[in-house]
């Protein structure tokens, strides 16, 4: 369509819009007339609006008895165009499109989305957004992903991590997990060990991971899944540190991490640190020391130890009663087993709730009441071991942050849906991580921005409602050219889109 200046035979000019898709003029409308240059001017500014409203508008003439034929042969195409508008937003933001290829965009959008399989990931982008992408097209871009990327994506995140904490990296938190596999052949990586997910019959690797205080990932590498855990710290903080070059580092970690072997090698190192402590393991001079405080509710003390460190002791009535109630669901399930006879010599260990039993002679086993009763003096007490020059309240608060990085796994392993793993070589295992390091970083973005909004809707909520934005593609009955809209129908899908700038 065009705006057309007609002359007519009395002097006075007609600006009109006109229509060739036919290939013959036809007149659509006459926007108006005059003999004055400037009002014809402007009729003709006027027309061309017309023309951008009417195209917008997709006006289809219908009959009644043609009316679902018509709407059907005019639309081209639907796809899903939220998900993937909110999910590439947040990845640019972070920086990740710096990384050459679209491909990991497209996963990533997979990944957040609908976290399947690689073959169903291409079943997913076909089906929901009009997306060719092969299975062997993945494959070669996992090979490409951890030789040529895994390193690059730890950089961005990091340094999109250090500028929004303001320039200041000095606090890190470290943790790990066990990831299963659907095989039952081990190999060099994948090994049976023991399964923080109860898949002890299911070989496994150990995914270790470094956050920042608010719980953005900065680094992660995997290990074997014999391996203790104590011993996959050292060699992620001193990449992390000597990559980038810092000085000082805090890392703080719960107390699966504490060993005396990680405890020298940190101070040897010149990390300073906060792991929480295993209070019931110390020296019986601390033990007795860490009984005899009486501390009261939101109290803590500090005990310094004979080989420099200090060990901060705080008490907790809610902490108390959970510790008196996970206790006494402990001796109720020894109880009822004892009564069933199903506890042998082999339950008598130091694992859990096992520690109140006692045998007698050769066969009798009893609950040892005394341990029950001594371990009472223990609730409500947590403590902090730790060389740092922050005061105690400071260290109590930092450690505090450690659920942030649970918070990671938690959100990986049911989000994200990190495992069950499914590949065999580790390159690809290692590949399939950094896509849900990838994910999480962006996870984590969109969180981010909804607090800086003041947003009472959380990441989850954003991508379920962005995952409801559909795009029709539809072809205009009146030009013949195909037009794109998105459908943003609902007050939540006004609100999102409203919200984040979509």
């Amino acid at each position: 369509m065009f705006v057309r200046k007609k002359k007519n035979r009395s002097g006075v000019i007609s600006v009109q819009v006109i229509d060739k898709s036919s290939g013959s003029y036809k007149l659509i409308k006459t926007i108006g007339s005059s003999v004055d240059p400037k009002i014809v001017d402007q009729l003709y500014i006027e027309g061309q609006n017309w023309i951008e409203t009417y195209s917008g508008q997709l006006t289809i003439e219908f009959s009644q008895n043609q009316y679902a034929k018509e709407v059907a042969k005019s639309i081209k195409s639907i796809k899903a165009v939220g998900i993937e508008l909110l999910i590439t937003k947040f990845y640019n933001e972070v920086g990740f499109n710096k990384v050459d290829s679209d491909i990991l965009r497209l996963l990533i959008i997979s990944r957040i989305a609908n976290p399947v399989s690689k073959l169903k990931t291409v079943e997913y982008l076909k089906s929901y957004h009009d997306i060719q992408l092969g299975k062997d097209q993945i494959y070669r871009y996992l090979d490409k992903l951890y030789k040529d990327h895994k390193e690059q994506i730890q950089q961005i995140s990091y340094t999109h991590t250090l500028k929004i904490l303001g320039g200041v990296m000095s606090i890190v938190f470290y943790d790990v997990t066990t990831l299963y596999f659907q095989i039952d052949d081990e190999d060099e990586i994948r090994k049976r060990g023991f399964s923080k997910e109860g898949k002890h019959q299911n070989p496994q690797i150990v995914l270790g991971l470094l956050v920042s205080i608010d719980g953005y990932p900065l680094a992660f590498d995997i290990f074997e899944g014999n391996k203790f855990e104590g011993h996959t710290m050292l060699p992620i903080l001193d990449s992390f540190k000597n990559k980038y070059k810092l000085k000082k580092l805090v890392v703080i970690a719960d107390s699966g991490l504490l060993s005396n072997k990680n405890i020298e090698e940190l101070q040897k190192k010149d990390y300073e640190f906060i792991l929480g402590a295993r209070i019931k393991n110390e020296s019986q001079a601390i033990k007795e020391k860490i009984l005899s405080l009486d501390l009261q509710n939101g109290k803590s003390q500090i005990i310094e130890k004979e080989d420099g460190l200090k060990l901060i002791i705080s008490y907790s009535e809610k902490r108390a009663q959970k510790d008196k109630f996970n206790r006494k669901r402990g001796l109720e399930k020894l109880n009822k087993l004892l009564r069933n006879g199903k506890l042998t010599k082999a339950n008598i260990n130091n694992r859990g709730y096992n520690k109140y039993l006692k045998m007698k002679g050769d066969v009798r086993i009893s609950i040892d009441k005394e341990k029950y009763e001594a371990d009472t003096r223990w609730d409500g007490l947590k403590g902090y071991l730790t060389n740092t020059s922050l005061t105690k309240d400071e260290i109590i608060e930092n450690y505090g942050h450690l659920w942030k990085i649970e918070q990671a796994f938690r959100i990986s392993k049911h989000d994200l849906k990190v495992r069950p793993i499914y590949h065999r070589l580790q390159r690809r295992i290692e590949a399939h991580i950094t896509i849900n390091f990838v994910a999480y970083k962006v996870y984590k973005e969109i969180e981010r921005k909804l607090k800086e909004k003041k947003s009472d809707l959380s990441p989850e909520k954003i991508i379920e409602v962005a995952k409801t934005i559909y795009q029709i593609e539809i072809k205009n009955p009146h030009n013949g050219t195909n037009e794109k809209v998105n459908l943003i129908l609902n007050d939540s899908q006004k609100y999102v889109v409203k919200l984040l700038g979509l």
